[in-house]
């Protein structure tokens, strides 16, 4: 037997993995095609158990719904012949039959010519009555006679047996799920249980040595297993049960071993995650071993979720989701949710659309179709859509979109102004009460809070200040955050203004350099002569911040035309470059004295700048705009934004 070198072996499994990337409507009829048809696990339950369930097979009904005749009103029972001629000016007088028919009695008289009954509200129709008077419609005429003074016509205020359901009647379909309005059926019928849909029992695995369990501590280079609690919670909520069998760490016999055992026990088996040893060609080689067919599709044309590897194993589907947050979960939602609820017996999803503009080119791969998530916001002409662009990795940019826009695989770009679909991830349109998009900075949460606690929704959009004055002149935003600097007038933001916007007044913060502590290259330096020094040494290693922020603009003002080491590093936070430096992938960078502080970092102060707001005029007297401005001038967040080291201006 001629033995293959474990690189080449891996080499071809690679190539196999690229060679054969589906788009997401192939993937999708291929995985489809190898699970369906298949029957659906029942199982019977009582009806204060089915909330929520499927039915699994139509149900008719047993019994007519009323069982009988019966009145909807307070009243009497007559023969409507006997009061055809009644009115207020000539009532009919009738003998009163000596019972009172209430819900649950059985009429013992008979109704006959000239005569009538008492009968409450539910009450069963007595034999010979074909309508009923309303209470308020008679007057007693001595001990045991009562006068009509309204005429009544046959059926008149009276629901006959079966009107409500018919026996034999069908009363709920198939895959009908079980809410308390079916359960009220259900119950009117006399049913006291229904066959359901049993549950697909769903064994979630995450793979990765890096991966930590919420509450346990996180060591360097490692990070929290979100994807297992994620894929564990969308489970349960498309009608799966899901059983997390914890992260494996990228061993192949320990993950194999897992994945035979979750097979054993579980209807279907999702597995995410991986890292650069190389977890996904592991699960790749295992689920070859499985089972067969195996592995359906492994790579989609799909941004995010490119990774995505589709497998049945005798009969099981196994499904490996991609690692990043975001990739996981849309992938998990548009490809897998399908099959998941039609394990489940569920109908399938009714996904709500709307049409938005997209103020913003965003640039896609050709060959891929990419899914974008946005934010909705309402503008002068209609919804407004924004990309949330955070990246497959955030894990923020799918529980905070409102929904995605589609751009096709033969596209480049969706340019700036397209009218473009909006898939919602719920069933109506979420536009927030408050809208602000610009730079973003730790003490707006300070200020929003009290509008977060008062009921209000704000939406905080991260695009720069340079976006954010873009945002608010096409009226897309009700403020917008700046902190830029004129270098002509000395003076922040009010320069950038022009007609429709004026400046609100926010706080100061100072920006400075950022360093690690025992530095000698940044020690006991001023800012310009700390720059100085780090670009006189090829090895100190700068980040940067995006293109539009204003702390960029104060860093190619120190730079000058110096391009050093690290400059095309350019993250869109604060946060991001203390990261940056405290992790020792860069030496410096420019923040915020409240972020280098919370990272335990030097800090150089530059210049105290103004964190300020555009607001547009247009939209002054709107109530959450009302809310932000009282609470901005509160004395609860002055002390807040004191605290957190900004001063209020």
């Amino acid at each position: 037997m001629t033995m293959i070198p474990r690189s080449q072996e891996r080499s071809a499994l690679e190539q196999e993995q690229f060679l054969k990337i589906l788009s997401r409507e192939e993937a999708l009829a291929r995985f489809d095609a190898a699970l369906f048809p298949r029957p659906i696990p029942t199982e019977m339950r009582k009806l204060a158990d089915a909330l929520g369930a499927a039915l699994a097979e139509d149900v008719t009904a047993p019994i007519d719904v009323p069982p009988f005749d019966r009145s909807n009103v307070d009243g009497i029972a007559v023969r409507s012949a006997d009061v055809v001629a009644a009115g207020e000016g000539k009532p009919v007088r009738l003998v009163l039959n000596g019972e009172t028919i209430h819900c649950g009695t059985v009429p013992m008289l008979q109704v006959a010519a000239g005569s009538a009954t008492a009968i409450a509200t539910g009450g069963p129709l007595p034999r010979g009555a074909d309508a009923v008077v309303m209470v308020e419609h008679t007057q007693p005429a001595g001990a045991d006679a009562i006068e009509v003074r309204r005429a009544a016509s046959p059926g008149q205020f009276v629901s006959y047996a079966g009107s409500d359901i018919a026996r034999g009647e069908a009363l709920l379909r198939a895959s009908t799920i079980i809410g308390s309005r079916e359960i009220g059926m259900l119950a009117a019928c006399g049913i006291a249980e229904v066959a359901v849909a049993r549950k697909p029992r769903v064994a979630v695995i995450s793979t990765g040595d890096e991966l930590v369990q919420p509450g346990e501590v996180l060591a360097p280079a490692d990070i929290y297993d979100t994807n297992g609690a994620i894929v564990t919670a969308a489970i349960d909520e498309n009608g799966g049960e899901a059983v997390f069998l914890g992260a494996i760490p990228d061993d192949e016999a320990k993950l194999e071993a897992a994945m035979r055992n979750a097979l054993a026990e579980a209807d279907m088996l999702v597995l995410s995650g991986g890292t650069s040893k190389g977890a996904g060609d592991l699960s790749h080689r295992i689920i070859g071993r499985l089972g067969a067919p195996g592995i359906i599709a492994h790579g989609v044309a799909l941004k995010p979720g490119k990774p995505l590897c589709l497998a049945v194993c005798d009969g099981k589907p196994v499904v490996i989701l991609p690692g990043f947050p975001t990739s996981a979960m849309f992938t998990f939602h548009d490809m897998i949710v399908p099959v998941l609820r039609r394990m489940a017996g569920l109908p399938p999803r009714s996904d709500a659309k709307v049409n938005a503009t997209v103020p913003v080119r965003i640039a896609s791969e050709l060959g891929r179709t990419e899914f974008v998530m946005i934010s909705l916001v309402e503008g002068r002409d209609g919804l407004i859509a924004y990309p949330t662009g955070k990246g497959s990795g955030a894990i923020t940019s799918f529980a905070q979109a409102d929904g995605f826009l589609r751009i096709d695989a033969l596209a480049d770009q969706m340019p700036a102004g397209t009218e473009a679909e909006v898939t919602l991830f719920t069933p109506h349109v979420r536009v927030p009460d408050l809208v602000i998009v610009g730079s973003h900075c730790t003490g707006l949460d300070l200020v929003t809070a009290q509008l977060a606690h008062a009921g209000l929704t704000v939406r905080s959009i991260a695009v720069g200040s340079l976006g954010g004055l873009a945002a608010a002149k096409r009226g897309e935003c009700d403020l917008a955050p700046i902190h830029l600097f004129d270098d002509r007038s000395e003076t922040y933001n009010t320069p950038y203004l022009v007609e429709g916007l004026e400046l609100v007044p926010g706080w100061r913060r100072m920006q400075g350099i950022v360093f690690r502590n025992g530095d000698k290259r940044f020690e006991g330096l001023g800012a310009k002569d700390a720059v100085a020094a780090a670009l006189t040494d090829p090895a100190c290693i700068m980040v940067n911040r995006n293109q539009g922020a204003g702390t960029r603009i104060l860093i190619d003002r120190l730079l000058g035309g110096a391009r050093p080491e690290g400059y095309w590093n350019q993250p869109r936070s604060h946060n991001a470059v203390a990261a940056a430096v405290a992790q020792h992938r860069a030496d410096w960078g420019m923040t915020i004295a409240p972020v280098a502080h919370a990272a335990g970092l030097g800090f150089i102060p530059l210049a105290e700048e103004h964190y300020d707001f555009a607001l547009v005029t247009a939209r002054k007297g709107r109530p959450a705009v009302r809310a932000f401005l009282d609470a901005l001038g509160s004395n609860e967040a002055r002390a807040a934004l004191e605290q957190a080291g900004f001063r209020p201006a």
